[in-house]
């Protein structure tokens, strides 16, 4: 299975962008595969990233025991650096929306901003693209 080498879904994660100090935007699999990046992030790097977010997320996902039942599901998580954020959220079944952003952000309209995409996209977001079967009918 070939992955798609456009970014179809691209300008629609600009949108997240438009809250001040927001930077990049991408969409990945729940192995590890891009589905769509920002405009301000190139194919590269954001294919290296969702294959460490991807990670993170499993990581994530595994220690929800911790505060609670194992059953629950993973919804978000963030991570905090010196000079920024990322925002990571289950984007459907088996896709997951993450954010990097500065360090004065408003939390809430980053978070608010990723939801209502998700939601406005819904099964784009979480059906992976059929591969060719070589049958017209």
């Amino acid at each position: 299975m070939s992955e798609p080498t456009t970014n179809e879904l691209g300008w629609m994660l600009d949108d997240v962008l438009k809250v001040p100090e927001a930077r990049n935007a991408i969409l990945l699999s729940a192995d590890g595969m891009l589905r769509a990046h920002s405009a301000g992030i190139d194919r590269d790097d954001a294919e290296r990233l969702a294959a460490g977010l991807s990670g993170l997320q499993s990581i994530s996902r595994s220690t929800a025991e911790f505060c609670g039942p194992s059953t629950s599901p993973w919804r978000q998580t963030l991570i905090e650096f010196g000079h920024g954020y990322v925002f990571l959220v289950a984007a459907g079944e088996g896709a997951y929306l993450a954010v990097s952003t500065g360090v004065e952000v408003d939390m809430e309209a980053v978070t608010y901003r990723m939801h209502k995409l998700v939601d406005r996209l819904g099964k784009e977001l979480s059906t992976p693209a059929r591969p060719a079967t070589g049958s017209r009918t």
